[in-house]
């Protein structure tokens, strides 16, 4: 089971102490930072994504406050923030109402009279299971939204390869431009790679027939299309005798080309 992980933001050195102690004897939660300066907070926050905050919000003997504090991680672009747990001296109800609408989950007076660290910590351990669900859903949420981002923007490059490959001549109805197609998926993530392994492997067919197909594929598109249409649309340097590209120059020349557009 993951370990809840606490940053705590407190300019009081004994209630640090405290607060510290009491979660080095708890195994399942983990200390990632103590800061008395907002400015640090938020930089912890960033590097180590903590899952929950206990935030004083009278920062007296550090930098800045926990008003500032909250409007600044409410602002950062995240999918979810982490569960805030405010403790203070400050009873205003105004500020309370502040830090309600700014997203803070709990506030603990220390005026009250069973305050104490361990009160706090104890608390923070009864919340985790409802706090580490709520960060495992918007985890799930993210997965799921990159993965349609990612399956869109592939859409979309296929539909330029496509365009790309109309504009020069390459036969839609052979089998190469399907493995040129996955040759330029590929070299636009990839630069040290053996392509034709790569695409041999997905399609499950020998290295020597996708080589033949796609190369077959290029060097129709230079036989049978105008001169000005391909001296237009590959304006690479040809370096091959026989006129036309090899199949590693014209994947990789198309792979740098549409990758500058995404």
């Amino acid at each position: 089971m993951k370990n809840l992980k606490i940053l705590l933001i407190e300019d009081e050195t004994a209630e640090c102490k405290a607060i510290s102690k009491c979660i080095e004897s708890i195994s399942e939660i983990q200390l990632v930072g103590v800061t008395n300066n907002i400015d640090k907070a938020l930089e912890y926050v960033t590097d180590y994504l903590p899952d929950a905050i206990i935030l004083e919000i009278e920062l007296h003997k550090g930098k800045g406050n926990g008003i500032t504090f909250m409007e600044k991680l409410h602002s950062m672009e995240t999918e979810i923030k982490p569960y805030v747990l405010v403790t203070t001296y400050n009873t205003n109800e105004i500020t309370y109402a502040k830090l309600r609408e700014l997203g803070v989950g709990f506030i603990f007076s220390k005026h009250q009279n069973d305050y104490s660290a361990g009160g706090v910590i104890s608390f923070l351990l009864s919340m985790k299971n409802a706090i580490m669900s709520q960060r495992d859903k918007a985890d799930t949420v993210s997965e799921v939204l990159f993965l349609n981002d990612r399956e869109e923007k592939i859409k979309k490059i296929i539909k330029r390869i496509n365009m790309e490959f109309d504009l020069i001549g390459i036969n839609p109805k052979v089998l190469g431009r399907i493995y040129l197609t996955e040759g330029i998926l590929i070299a636009m993530t990839k630069t040290r790679v053996q392509l034709s392994n790569e695409i041999a492997k997905k399609f499950e067919k020998s290295v020597p027939s996708v080589e033949r197909a796609m190369q077959n594929a290029v060097n129709t598109a230079w036989k049978v299309s105008p001169i000005k249409d391909l001296a237009q649309h590959y304006t690479a340097r040809i370096r091959s005798e026989k006129g036309y590209p090899t199949v590693t120059e014209f994947v990789f020349y198309y792979a740098e080309k549409i990758k500058s557009d995404f």
